[in-house]
């Protein structure tokens, strides 16, 4: 397991196979860095599916309205809901989508981040600066890299819990 530096500012995600710990930015995306915090602490991240899953691109998740997979889950509408709170204001950087980056997931409209969010399964860089980067993978990408892939996968993953390091 990966040193934690600042256990207030990372993320401890639980996948089948084992823990992803997931360094938060808060000096390039503060709103998006909150959020994912507010969440966790919530519990609103846990049992949340993999609704969309290519290969040699992301893993996306984060529904929290319609992908809890133990709370009225409906595959066919994960991925079009977000939590209850107001949508976040894009927080574009210079910070790469490089392999292991957390990106905002967003509609369109550059402002409409909500809950949902991807992990990067290469360096995807057309997506620089056109979505949100708020961390980064530093132990753990072998279990997202066996996420099970589909658009939405026919038996998705979750993922069993999110907790911040700080409350661990």
């Amino acid at each position: 397991m990966a040193e934690i530096k600042d256990p207030e500012n990372t993320i401890l995600m639980e996948l089948k196979g084992g823990t992803v710990t997931i360094q938060l930015l808060p000096d390039v995306a503060p709103k998006h860095v909150e959020r994912m915090k507010e969440l966790a602490r919530s519990g609103q991240y846990d049992n949340v599916a993999f609704h969309r899953v290519i290969d040699g691109f992301m893993a996306q998740t984060g529904d929290v309205q319609h992908g809890d997979m133990e709370d009225g889950f409906n595959i066919r509408m994960a991925g079009t809901g977000g939590s209850d709170l107001p949508n976040l204001p894009a927080e574009f950087s210079k910070v790469p989508h490089a392999r292991g980056s957390l990106g905002a997931a967003r509609s369109a409209n550059p402002d409409s981040a909500n809950s949902q969010f991807f992990i990067n399964f290469k360096d995807n860089d057309f997506l620089n600066g056109q979505y949100t980067v708020y961390g980064q993978v530093i132990s753990g990408m072998e279990h997202v890299d066996a996420i099970t892939k589909g658009e939405p996968p026919a038996n998705p993953d979750r993922m069993i819990s999110v907790k911040v390091a700080a409350d661990a």
